[in-house]
């Protein structure tokens, strides 16, 4: 079973085969090094065959020899900075289940294949503080590369590594005048297979020139809306193996992500081109409707779990009835079973493509240049008129159905509101996080709303049957009262909040 490993944080030089050692007691907070202990390291490396991996930074190798022998994976975490994740060594030229779940995302039907092996002879020192803590481990490493895709190569180089242990990133600074001294100099390679690579190592993947250019208030208002999928996006890869693994909340976090990214489409889509913008938005909702499966029954049963304590003891078993049970279990089931083969078909990774390459090289209309806090001001305060209009139409139907639909549509307009109001906080400032707080309000209050829609639906159809047993039909009674009660509190708390002045917040002023 796979198993996280800490966040490694190092730096790596370039050293001369005859380059003599620096003196590490020189650098400064450093009182004690070490006796060097030296290891044989023995590493294949994988990737695909279009290099998908190294393009955004991942490694992934099976490496024997050493105290961590193992597969490991390591993922960007920040500058100098990557998340490690350790399995087993197992078969020698199978990549764990376990790691290819963290994979799919970036590799999206691609098959894993050894790329290069890595020979390397280290010596490493360790570097105390003066109390004792251990600060850092200096390697000192003579590397032999064979690589055997794209191309064929073998190299022979010496390169020094610092890897912070407990010590904090000042260190790094701290050391690098000492290291100077000698001659090194930062690697111009992010890793060891990079540098055996060379020249066929393929252009970082991501934002065409860096991250996405943070929103200015007089910058363009196409910013505002990559800068928002950006971190999205982010979010949306990160929770992809979550819910793989079915990791708890995983699938709740990842439709979310995919849910905003549409809300942002709808609400700034007159700034791209037609077109591009309902193909994407269309794939997002396909992808939420698939992801909102397991989440609803999900979401269901652990409600009515709750509900359960609020029954009478006597009677009632303290358990959903069966039928209940069953049927929310299996809708569960198949759901997270429709979750996991849809995201591996091919349809999934070309929404990811796609979403990449709107982010990257949006398909911006003329309106899209223009100032972002004016543009985004217009567009956001349509999103708080269409919020009105339907809660202006949620007044007329007085229950049953019609006001249930209403209300519900109120919640997803609302829900639009607080997205687009989220996206330009850092434009509109305390005004838009007001109007976003308020609005998500209104959106959490109807979410409990809805839920007991459907709960009440499930509760009297199953109610309905014949020859229930009378705990069973004394659970679906008692369950049907809280979900009432639930459905007449959350009215009420809506009239309140949709009276709350923020709600009548616009940007443009």
């Amino acid at each position: 079973m796979a198993s996280p490993g800490q966040v490694e944080n190092e730096q790596k030089y370039d050293a001369d085969t005859s380059t003599r050692l620096p003196a590490l007691s020189d650098i400064p907070g450093v009182e004690r090094v070490a006796e060097p202990v030296s290891d044989r390291l023995e590493a294949v490396y994988f990737d695909t065959p279009t290099l998908a991996l190294a393009a955004r930074r991942i490694t992934l190798r099976r490496r024997t020899g050493g105290t961590d022998h193992g597969w490991h994976l390591k993922l960007p975490a920040g500058e100098d900075r990557r998340q490690e994740i350790h399995a087993p060594l197992g078969r020698p030229d199978t990549v764990p289940e376990e790691l290819k779940d963290h994979l799919h995302v970036y590799t999206r039907g691609e098959d894993l294949m050894p790329v290069a092996r890595l020979t390397t002879q280290r010596t490493t020192y360790r570097l105390y503080a003066p109390g004792g803590e251990h600060l850092a481990d200096f390697a000192d490493d003579q590397v032999d590369a064979e690589t055997v895709h794209p191309v064929q190569t073998e190299q022979h180089w010496r390169e020094w590594e610092i890897e912070l242990v407990h010590g904090a990133g000042r260190f790094f600074t701290a050391a690098e005048e000492t290291l100077a001294r000698t001659g090194a100099r930062r690697s111009g390679h992010a890793s060891k297979l990079a540098r055996a690579i060379g020249g066929a190592w393929p252009p970082e993947r991501g934002p065409a020139t860096g991250p996405p250019r943070k929103p200015r208030k007089k910058g363009p208002a196409a910013d505002v809306v990559t800068a928002y999928l950006d971190e999205r996006i982010t979010e949306l890869f990160t929770h992809d193996p979550g819910v793989r693994l079915e990791t708890p909340d995983a699938v709740h976090q990842m439709r979310s992500a995919t849910r905003r990214m549409r809300s942002a489409l709808a609400t700034y889509r007159k700034l791209f081109d037609a077109s591009r913008v309902k193909k994407l938005g269309d794939e997002l909702k396909w992808l939420a409707r698939i992801l909102g499966g397991a989440r609803d029954a999900e979401v269901m049963r652990e409600r009515l779990r709750q509900h359960l304590g609020e029954l009478p003891k006597e009677g009632s078993s303290g358990s959903l009835p069966g039928p209940l049970d069953h049927e929310l279990g299996t809708a569960y089931d198949a759901g997270y079973q429709k979750v996991i083969t849809t995201l591996g078909t091919g349809r999934y990774y070309r929404l990811l493509d796609s979403l990449e390459d709107f982010r990257d090289h949006p398909p911006a209309m003329h309106l899209a240049s223009r100032p972002a806090r004016k543009v985004t001001a217009g567009l956001v305060d349509k999103s708080a008129k269409r919020l009105a209009r339907a809660r202006k139409a949620a007044r007329r139907p007085a229950a049953g159905a019609d006001r249930d639909a209403a209300l519900h549509q109120v919640r997803k307009d609302a829900k639009r509101l607080r997205h687009a109001a989220e996206s330009v906080a850092g434009i509109h400032g305390k005004r838009a996080r007001k109007l976003a707080k308020s609005a998500r309000r209104l959106q959490e209050i109807l979410g409990h709303h809805q839920d007991s829609v459907m709960a009440r639906a499930l509760l009297t159809r199953l109610a309905a049957g014949l020859d229930l047993p009378p705990d069973t039909a004394r659970s679906y009674a008692g369950l049907l009262e809280i979900e009432e009660r639930i459905a007449r509190d959350t009215e009420d708390r809506y009239r309140k909040a949709a009276k709350k002045k923020a709600l009548g917040i616009r940007l443009r002023h």
